[in-house]
């Protein structure tokens, strides 16, 4: 009965977004999310402010900021249905 109830349950993983203007961060599901990651970290390491605009998965459909606003990123992986 275990081994059943384990492959009902399935795994994304969301790509969390923490602003310098808000407390919450901004969960958003891509299908690719290591790469998005990856592509933010870039912005937010570059000299200059950059626009980032994403299309993504999930209830937050579009993601349009300037790099020098993120504080952070982080990436979790989630269980559901």
């Amino acid at each position: 009965m275990t081994q059943q109830f384990q492959q009902q349950v399935k795994i994304r993983t969301g790509l969390y977004v923490f602003l310098k203007e808000t407390t919450n961060p901004v969960v958003l599901y891509f299908d690719n999310p290591q790469a998005v990651f990856d592509e933010l970290k870039t912005a937010m390491k570059s000299a200059s402010p950059v626009l980032i605009d994403k299309q993504a998965n999930g209830p937050i459909k579009r993601l349009c900021i300037v790099s020098n606003q993120i504080r952070g990123l982080a990436l979790q992986d989630e269980q559901y249905q």
